[in-house]
């Protein structure tokens, strides 16, 4: 009932001639037109001193100055996922996305008890391609989960295998001394 009465009071207001006089507006007039003032050019001396020259940094120590980047890419998702990548004038290329995802976490409530619950987390991939100076070529590329950094490449080093043997317990025979037979009695007890 009462959003009848509000919007029948609306539709009448509407409906009511307005009282309200239209905006002012100011009445437009013609630029003036007038030729600017000229004045002379004013001449100063040749400065006493030489100013500095300036040059562009010279690159001695960084021998690879000539690289540019030849690609690039940056994607963000309003879902929080993202890509990007790049490529350079030598070769080296890098990509890498990136996408949220439910795993199992540790949430903490307001008292600071720990619960283990579904929560929000990052996942990444990627990969990296480059050629040292040298010459060799280098591929890696990884994984980034709930189960931590996971690199691989060819040119990563592999932790050795070793393969233990379990020491066997030694094996003692021995005789138990046997207890000496009790006489029979009548309760079957031995007394």
């Amino acid at each position: 009932m009462k959003l009848f009465i509000i919007a029948a009071v609306l539709a009448v207001a509407a409906a009511a001639p307005s009282s309200y006089k239209p905006e002012y507006k100011a009445p437009s007039y013609p630029a003036p037109s007038y030729s600017a003032p000229k004045y002379p050019t004013p001449s100063y001396p040749a400065p006493a001193y030489s100013a500095p020259a300036y040059s562009a940094p010279a690159y001695k120590d960084n021998k690879y100055a000539d690289i540019t980047v030849t690609s690039q890419s940056d994607e963000r998702n309003l879902d929080g996922s993202s890509q990007w990548s790049y490529a350079q004038s030598d070769y080296t290329t890098r990509e890498e996305s990136q996408v949220q995802k439910k795993m199992q976490g540790v949430a903490y409530d307001s008292y600071g008890k720990a619960t283990y619950e579904d929560v929000m987390g990052n996942t990444n991939k990627g990969s990296s391609y480059w050629i040292s100076p040298e010459g060799q070529k280098f591929t890696l590329t990884w994984v980034a989960d709930e189960n931590g950094f996971q690199p691989k490449g060819d040119h990563l080093p592999v932790a050795p295998v070793h393969e233990y043997e379990l020491p066997v317990a030694p094996v003692h025979e021995y005789e138990l001394p046997v207890a000496p037979a009790l006489p029979y009695s009548r309760t079957g007890l031995g007394y």
